[in-house]
């Protein structure tokens, strides 16, 4: 046996470098202790004899220490993985909510934006609409003034005829009506048909008409629409057979008893037109 003591060797699963580092250290120590001890001992008197030292054994479970490290390991990774799905899941509905969200914003603002060019679009159509009917009533509106301008007094410009005397109190009277109800057969005060309201107005000048639409229209002087006098009778429908009647009150105007959804109203000549029209005064 040598003076330093045999270690026996205990191969077993390192865990790290660090650790089988230390254990070294611990085991050198011990050895150089024990040669450090043998040597003093020694006599050159005295025969050395022979011993053998055992080492104590570094019982070190790296096996144990080992599994369980892998287990944890294993436990720790197993752990990132379900976290990193779940991780990816939530990223993923995240995702998927905001692009929801964003195409729904899309399509909203398409909407308004659709919504207000069609506003846009009606309120222009409107205008235009609007601007064209004020062109139209302008032109009728001087027609109208030309129409009901009395013949040319020798110098090629047209004289308006004024209501007076007894053609003012008929005009008077036939405006004075207007907005009244038209009632089939009625004569006043409350509501007229359109022969009613035209033998009413002429009683207001002291001149007695028939009853009648039809008589009506063939009583006095017929008349040209171009050459119209306030007063002179409207009608519509043959002479002598007319269906409707009504009073012209100067400016290319007319007052009559209409229907029963108008009533009495006072309208253009251009609103509708008569067949001829008759002078009584």
């Amino acid at each position: 046996m040598s003076h330093t003591a045999h270690i026996p060797s205990h191969r077993k699963p390192r865990r790290s470098a660090s650790k089988l580092a230390v254990r070294a250290g611990v085991a050198g120590g011990v050895l150089s202790t024990l040669a450090m001890a043998g040597t003093a001992s020694a006599s050159p008197a005295e025969p050395v004899a022979e011993t053998t030292l055992e080492m104590p054994v570094l019982n070190l479970d790296l096996a144990a220490e080992v599994s369980s490290a892998v287990a944890t390991a294993a436990e720790n990774t197993r752990a990132a993985a379900v976290e990193g799905e779940l991780t990816a899941q939530e990223e993923s509905a995240r995702t998927g909510a905001a692009a929801e969200a964003r195409q729904a914003k899309e399509a909203a603002q398409k909407k308004a934006d659709d919504d207000a060019a069609a506003k846009k679009a009606k309120e222009e159509a409107d205008r235009k609409a609007e601007a064209e009917r004020a062109s139209r009533n302008s032109a009728r509106s001087a027609l109208s003034t030309k129409s009901a301008a009395t013949p040319s007094d020798g110098s090629g410009a047209s004289v308006a005829a004024p209501a007076t005397g007894s053609a003012a109190a008929i005009v008077n009277f036939a405006r004075a009506q207007v907005g009244k109800a038209y009632v089939m057969g009625g004569t006043g005060p409350s509501s007229f048909d359109c022969s009613g309201l035209v033998q009413a107005a002429y009683r207001q000048a002291g001149i007695s008409l028939p009853r009648m639409s039809q008589a009506q229209s063939s009583a006095g002087t017929s008349v040209s629409l171009s050459a119209l006098q306030p007063g002179d009778i409207l009608y519509w429908g043959s002479k002598g057979s007319a269906y409707h009647v009504a009073l012209y009150v100067g400016g290319g105007k007319f007052v009559g008893a209409q229907n029963p959804s108008t009533g009495i109203v006072e309208r253009s000549m251009n609103y509708d037109k008569p067949t001829g029209a008759v002078r009584v005064l």
